[in-house]
Formats: C-alpha cells, sequence, structure tokens
C-alpha cells in the first residue's frame, strides 16, 4: 500500500480541530479561537499528534494565500483607493509608533539597539488573517473602525519586506541598510502599478474567454491559477505572499466575475483556512508558559494593552470619534503572523536567544487567541471609549459642536450612515424639499457630499451630544443606515433616550436581527434579506404574468410569513 505524507497526521488534527470547534460553538466562542486551541492540543507541546509541523505550516500557507485573495476580491481597487489616506497616515502612526515604544522598552530593560528594533518591528506587525476573518464574519469591514484597519493591515503587509531585509542588516552600517531597503519599496510599487494595469485591461478579457468554455471545472482552475500566480510573482519580486494573493483579490474585484468566484472557492478557502489556524496553534509550547510565566505574561500585555492603546491613538489622530478608535484598537492588539517570520530570522541572525523567540512565540499564539474573543467583548465594554473621550474632544475627532449645528432644527429627517442607502435617500430627500441632517464617521465621505448637501456632518449617531446639535428632540423621523450591528443598537437607545416618541426606520442585513431591534425601539426595521427576497419575488410573478396588484399582495404576504417566523413562540403553560 503506498504512504502518503502527511495524510495521518492531517486527518488527526482536522478530527481534533472538529472536536475542539464543536466544544467552543457551545460555549459560544469565535471558531478561530476554538481552531488555535485544537492546534495547540494536538502540537508537539499537546498530544504530539502533529510532528511534522514545518511540512504542515508550509501547507497552511495556502490558506494565507487563499483568504487574503478572498479578503481582495471583497475590497476591489475603488474601495481601496477610498482608505488610501487611513493606509498611509495611519498605518505609518500604528507602526511607526509601535515600533519607538517596544524598542524603547526593550533598551530601557537592557536590550542592545538591534535586538530592541527587531522586537519592535516583530510587535509592530497585527494579524491580518486572524483579524480580517473576524471583522468579516462579523460583517464589520466597512464599519468605520473596520476601514480603518484594513488601511492599517495593508501597510503593514507593504512594510513586510523592507523589515525583512533590515533584520540581517542590523549589525552592520547604516549606509549598507538604505539601498536594499529603497530597492524593496521600489518592487512593491511598481507590483502595484503592474496589477492595475492588469486588471484594467487583460483579466476581463481573460475571464470572458474562459466563462465562454462553460467549464465549472476550468473556472475554478484560473481562479486558482491567478490567486496561487500572483502570491508567486510577488515572491519572486522579494514581496509576501500575502500581499501578492490580496492584489490578485483586487484584480478579481474588478471584473463582473467576482461573485462567481468567491462562490467557487469558498469551500476551499475554508478549508485551507482552518488548517492556517491550527498550524499557529502548534507554536505554542506550554513549557514556556510554565519556565517563564511573567516574561509570557508581560508580553502578552505588551501585544494586547499597549500594542492596542497605540493603534487607538492613531485613529483618534486620524479623526476617529472614540468609539470607533477603541474597536480599531483592539482589532490591532495582537502578534502577526509575519512578526514570526522576522522572529525567526532575528533568531538566525544571532539578535534573539532561544530563550526570548519561546517567550515571544508562546505569547504571541495567546495573543491571537485572545483577538477574536476581545473583538466579540469589546463593543460591549463602554469604559475604554468613555476614558477616550477627552481626548476625542481634543483632537477634534468628537460630535459636532454647536458651531456646527446649522441644519434644520424642526419638523427635519435625522439620516445616519451614507453609504449607497443614506446617499439615494439623501438625493430623495432634498429633490423633495424635506429638510435633513446627515451623520456619518467617514470623513471623506462627509468632505465629499457636504459639496451638495450642506447639512452634513461627520459626527457619531450613537452619541447623545451629536443628536443633540442635530435636534433629534425636535426631528420628523430618523433613518438609521450604518454598517456596525452593535452601533446600530447603541444609536436606537440613544435616539430613544433623546426623543422617545420619534419614528425610528433601520436599515439591517440579516433578518434575524428585526426582533432584537425592534424590542429596542425600532418602528420598523428594513431587512436586506427580506427586501431582496421580496424583489426577486415580484420579478419572477411579473414575468409569470401576474398583475401588479397581485404581486404587491404576494410580496407582503411573504414579509409577514418571514416577520412571524422570526418571533418566538409563546411557552407553553
Amino acid at each position: 500500500m503506498v504512504h502518503v505524507p502527511l495524510l495521518d497526521q492531517l486527518a488527526l488534527l482536522f478530527a481534533v480541530a472538529v472536536l475542539v470547534s464543536i466544544v467552543a460553538a457551545r460555549l459560544k466562542l469565535p471558531s478561530t479561537a476554538g481552531l488555535l486551541v485544537a492546534g495547540a492540543l494536538a502540537g508537539p507541546s499537546g498530544l504530539g499528534l502533529a510532528s511534522r509541523v514545518e511540512e504542515i505550516h508550509l501547507l497552511a500557507e495556502v490558506g494565507v494565500v487563499l483568504l487574503l485573495f478572498s479578503i481582495g476580491m471583497e475590497l476591489s481597487l475603488e474601495r481601496l483607493r477610498s482608505i488610501a489616506r487611513l493606509l498611509v497616515v495611519g498605518g505609518a502612526l500604528q507602526v511607526g509608533l509601535t515600533l519607538l515604544a517596544v524598542a524603547g522598552g526593550a533598551v530601557l530593560l537592557g536590550t542592545s539597539g538591534p535586538t530592541a528594533i527587531a522586537l519592535g518591528m516583530a510587535a509592530a506587525l497585527s494579524s491580518t488573517a486572524i483579524v480580517l476573518a473576524t471583522l468579516k464574519e462579523r460583517g464589520e469591514l466597512d464599519a468605520p473602525h473596520g476601514r480603518f484597519v484594513v488601511g492599517v493591515l495593508v501597510f503593514q503587509d507593504l512594510l513586510v519586506v523592507p523589515m525583512v531585509l533590515l533584520v540581517p542588516l542590523l549589525g552592520g552600517p547604516v549606509e549598507e541598510i538604505a539601498l536594499p531597503i529603497a530597492a524593496a519599496m521600489g518592487k512593491a510599487a511598481a507590483m502595484i502599478v503592474g496589477v492595475v494595469v492588469v486588471s484594467r485591461f487583460l483579466v476581463p478579457r481573460l475571464m470572458q474567454w474562459i466563462e465562454a468554455t462553460r467549464s465549472r471545472e476550468v473556472f475554478l482552475l484560473a481562479v486558482v491559477a491567478l490567486c496561487m500566480g500572483t502570491a508567486w510573482l510577488t515572491a519572486l519580486a522579494g514581496l509576501s505572499l500575502a500581499l501578492g494573493a490580496f492584489l490578485g483579490g483586487l484584480v478579481i474585484a474588478s471584473t463582473e466575475f467576482k461573485h462567481r468566484a468567491m462562490g467557487e472557492l469558498l469551500p476551499l478557502r475554508e478549508l485551507f483556512t482552518a488548517l492556517f489556524f491550527v498550524s499557529l496553534g502548534m507554536l505554542f509550547d506550554v513549557r514556556v508558559l510554565l519556565t517563564d510565566p511573567l516574561t509570557v505574561l508581560g508580553l502578552v500585555l505588551a501585544f494586547t494593552v499597549l500594542k492596542g492603546a497605540i493603534a487607538t491613538a492613531a485613529a483618534l489622530a486620524m479623526r476617529f470619534p472614540a468609539r470607533a478608535s477603541w474597536l480599531a484598537g483592539v482589532g490591532l492588539a495582537q502578534f502577526g503572523e509575519f512578526g514570526f517570520v522576522l522572529l525567526s530570522l532575528a533568531s538566525r541572525e544571532g539578535l534573539i536567544d532561544e530563550r526570548l523567540e519561546g517567550a515571544v512565540i508562546a505569547a504571541g499564539v495567546a495573543s491571537m487567541f485572545l483577538t477574536p474573543l476581545l473583538i466579540r467583548l469589546a463593543p460591549h465594554l463602554h469604559a475604554g471609549e468613555q476614558l477616550l473621550r477627552p481626548l476625542e474632544r481634543l483632537l477634534g475627532a468628537g460630535p459636532m459642536g454647536d458651531g456646527d449645528a446649522q441644519g434644520p432644527a424642526r419638523d427635519h429627517i435625522v439620516v445616519a450612515g451614507l453609504g449607497v442607502a443614506g446617499r439615494l435617500l439623501l438625493e430623495g430627500l432634498e429633490e423633495l424639499g424635506v429638510g435633513f441632517v446627515a451623520l456619518d464617521l467617514v470623513a471623506e465621505r462627509v468632505t465629499e457630499l457636504r459639496a451638495r448637501h450642506p447639512h452634513v456632518y461627520y459626527a457619531d449617531v450613537t452619541s447623545e451630544e451629536a443628536l443633540h446639535h442635530a435636534h433629534v428632540e425636535h426631528a420628523r423621523a430618523v433613518v438609521i443606515a450604518i454598517n456596525d450591528p452593535e452601533a446600530v443598537r447603541r444609536a436606537l437607545a440613544a435616539v430613544r433616550r433623546a426623543n422617545p416618541s420619534v419614528p425610528i426606520w433601520v436599515r439591517t442585513r440579516y433578518a434575524a436581527d428585526q426582533p432584537d431591534l425592534v424590542a429596542l425601539g425600532a418602528t420598523e426595521v428594513v431587512c436586506e434579506e427580506i427586501e431582496s427576497a421580496s424583489r426577486l419575488l415580484a420579478l419572477v410573478l411579473s414575468a409569470s404574468g401576474a398583475e401588479d396588484a397581485a404581486v404587491a399582495r404576494y410580496q407582503e404576504r411573504a414579509r409577514d410569513v418571514v416577520r412571524r417566523s422570526l418571533v418566538p413562540a409563546a411557552p407553553s403553560t
């Protein structure tokens, strides 16, 4: 019988991952945390079910490539351009301040300068895979804090190559460092320009030819080839695989085939991403925790508390309000996958000894395990953002003040959230001559819309102060169309405290959220799932020859059936 390498160990890893994930789901823990625990249990320092760790790590890299490729498909070049300022300025602030803080602290503790810089660079990087997967699962990629986090993570990935080149040169003269770093940045810029050109001219035509074959297998192969190919090309240029995969996703996102590509790639992505998270958990060595607990605990606090505080400060400096800054800080407060790469390289160069390397790895994996838990918990912890309120006002990131409140003061509509739905609503209100005050937390969007609509403000609808300046107590109605599910709930509570009787119309993505939102005070909830299904029903009935009145009647009946199915049944006596 032919022996397939790794097959037995992969079978055991997946079996342990399934069992631990079931327990995690029962405990209402994020799936990512369960996979990390499964890796720690099955790894060399746990039950020892997997001994060929290096080979499993190499296979798991496919998961990172597929995950970043799919994230790139969801963002697109246009959306990436919209966060360009966050990417450059916010990323530079977060990475620079974290590097300085960690390196400075290491020097004060007696570490040499080159070692301190290496530790600072490794600590400055966050986990792209874990954070983006968690934000995507929660539907927060488009929320204000999600936009900041995505911009910073992309900036960090761009810096991986200069950092990798810098580590072996830390012991040498400064003049030997500048040229390799400049060359690496030039390669990165050339690669991005190349992706933009290819996405505009070559890929759409190529995908049309592949689509003409009417073969699902050929289409999937083409998508995987594009994903792996861009990752491979960026690796040849000295850049990270993750950045190449992300750029490949951006290429597909610019075509009409991105939704089909996502559907075909999804099962493959989920399998390898799960393996990647399990492989990260295998890095955890419980013996290091037992022999040097204080060092590991101190590093965990540095990766979560210190790094989170720095990321929060960077978001505040970018004029994000307290809540978005707090959530962004929590999202970036962990060690990153490429931090392990820098750590290993520094160890080979003799900059970090084996004891310190083991402690950093243990603390890094622990911080990754905490990340999905903290991201889920953070929206419910208001103490952090309350502490930031004075700094928020000092930096001008808080709610609009009296000088901004120049909109209509009575019988107007307050609109929160200026995405596609919010913009359409503003255009309609403007055309009908209905007064409104609009609030949003994306500064670029507010600047753009204020040129056409004077009563658009950079403000947080969850702030009672902002609602007061928008005169919500005298408003005709309030519309909440923001993308942050937890912020929607807080906005409902804030509006109800300010005006208990005003009608509040809320947009939400999932129909299952409707009962909770109504219980919190929503007058009417517009669910994207229900409305899209209703529209599809109307199209099908119209095409089948039904009259308009019958179509409308069936649409409303279908909505009522879904609404009733969401209301919990009364308990039996």
